[in-house]
């Protein structure tokens, strides 16, 4: 005769199931009798509540309560508005570093005297420590990178 095909861990597979499939059963029998036991459901208690802060409640609000006033021209529809004032585009700094071999420097903000990185391709001439000169800023891979950088004389 042949061997039968079920393995020791089949076995155990399908007794968790079984087991599973039980507890289930029980489960939902306990549920239904449960219900049972509460009778049916009102009305009342089926409705929800939202209250002043948007939660949920099964409790009605206070009419008595006073209300907050809120002016028409506070409520906003839409995302809100990100837009920002341009700064001050065209800056004024004296060169802290320049070598020319390497191709960047530092340029020291006169108002903020922040640092900011200078590189070779965003100069319109010759640059030397301590130059005075003006200049635009943008964003850069590591922060402010200055741009058009001119020799103020």
């Amino acid at each position: 005769m042949a061997k039968s095909q079920q393995s020791y861990n089949k076995k155990e597979k399908e007794k968790k199931r079984r087991k599973k499939k039980q507890e289930k059963e029980e489960r939902r029998a306990q549920r239904k009798a449960e219900r049972e036991e509460r009778g049916p459901l009102s009305f009342e208690d089926m409705l929800s509540y939202v209250d002043e802060n948007g939660n949920i409640t099964n409790t009605p609000p206070d009419p008595n309560k006073k209300k907050k006033e809120i002016k028409l021209e506070d409520i906003q529809l839409g995302a809100a508005s990100q837009y920002q004032e341009p700064e001050e585009t065209v800056r004024t700094g004296r060169v802290k570093f320049f070598n020319e071999e390497k191709g960047y420097g530092f340029i020291v903000d006169q108002s903020s005297k922040e640092s900011i990185f200078v590189h070779i391709n965003d100069l319109t001439g010759p640059l030397n420590s301590d130059d005075k000169v003006t200049f635009e800023t943008e964003q850069g891979f590591k922060g402010l990178k200055a741009v058009n950088v001119k020799l103020v004389s």
